[in-house]
């Protein structure tokens, strides 16, 4: 697996700067024929949609700044219910034909249909978000979740009371394994005396364990009944009914994918999110847009992870830099992880 370019880790660099997403629902697509030459970036939405406060509006984010920076016409698209396959094959392989370019799958849903698409369409740039897909013209962008994991489950043993905490996952799938091995290993390395309680919300995304608040809120109250006050999850729009349980019994909630303590919709429980595990989607978005502008563009897996800023821990709520020992053991986590001293899992 190849590191991302200096070029690259420069984008990224740029895009994680103010890149704020925005919460409003729907699909927008901007009109114009398919040979026209200004049109560039297209994403489509992993389920949860735009709105999710995480995982979807980074990508939105990204591609904000690349339709300011660049001026040409973008567009993004939501994901139906209960979708197939073929549904997404059809979703790429129209927005190619309408002459986007990239066009990019948002989650690893879009496997199967990105190889398919690719494939008959050899002169569009395609990406994926957290999965790896052979071809030419496909860039695969792929993160080191276990990294920021990792440093979130050092902040939770620091800032836990009563010395258990906890992990709430969308999905029992390998991506949300690595979310839950880096935060474990994070708070025993931290703390050997804390217990880590984990849970998944459904065994398959179709049953909504990324896009069910209710569900999140439900696994939160039951960790919070066993005496976990961290709750680390890492569910998609699921996640906000963690945020929002965890708020209700003021305990420390830890954000995901962007920085939740800043996201508008959550703005009623702030004050208890702590930190989040940041993941540059939106950095990863926009690199590979731009390199489809400046006519280079990127191909095969691009790894984004704490050497090159595409993954991180946010510092935004007041109360991180109180929690005594938590910013320096955070700090010293992440530069040991950079320097290879720290090996995190995977699983």
């Amino acid at each position: 697996m190849r590191r991302i370019s200096k070029l690259t880790r420069v984008a990224v660099g740029v895009a994680s700067l103010g890149l704020v997403a925005t919460a409003c629902g729907g699909t927008s697509s901007d009109s114009g024929d398919s040979d026209s030459n200004d049109k560039g970036l297209a994403i489509a939405y992993d389920v949860g949609g735009k709105g999710d406060q995480s995982f979807n509006d980074a990508a939105y984010a990204g591609l904000t700044k690349a339709k300011d920076e660049f001026g040409y016409k973008t567009a993004d698209i939501e994901p139906t219910e209960g979708e197939t396959d073929a549904d997404k094959e059809q979703r790429l392989a129209s927005l190619a034909k309408q002459g986007y370019n990239p066009v990019i799958g948002v989650g690893f849903a879009y496997g199967p249909a990105m190889k398919a698409v690719a494939a008959k369409y050899p002169k569009t740039t395609f990406g994926i978000v957290d999965s790896v897909v052979e071809g030419k013209n496909v860039a695969s962008l792929v993160f080191a979740e276990e990294q920021a994991s990792y440093l979130a489950g050092v902040a939770a043993a620091k800032a836990t009371k009563t010395d258990v905490v906890g992990f709430v996952g969308g999905v029992d799938v390998p991506l949300i394994h690595k979310f839950e091995a880096g935060y474990k290993q994070g708070v025993q390395d931290t703390n050997s005396k804390v217990k880590v309680l984990s849970q998944y919300l459904t065994q398959t995304a179709e049953e909504g364990g990324f896009s069910s608040p209710d569900k999140g809120k439900a696994a939160a109250e039951g960790q919070i009944e066993k005496k976990a006050d961290v709750l680390y999850a890492a569910a998609g729009l699921s996640g906000q009914g963690v945020i929002e349980a965890a708020a209700k019994a003021k305990v420390w909630a830890i954000g995901v994918d962007s920085d939740q303590y800043k996201q508008a919709a959550l703005a009623p429980y702030k004050n208890y999110i702590l930190t989040s595990a940041l993941k540059d989607v939106g950095g990863a978005v926009y690199t590979l847009s731009k390199s489809v502008h400046d006519g280079k563009p990127l191909s095969g897996t691009q790894t984004f992870d704490l050497e090159v800023n595409g993954v991180g821990l946010s510092e935004s709520n007041p109360e991180y830099a109180k929690i005594a020992g938590l910013q320096d053991a955070v700090n010293k986590a992440k530069q040991e992880i950079i320097d290879g001293k720290i090996k995190v899992n995977t699983e």
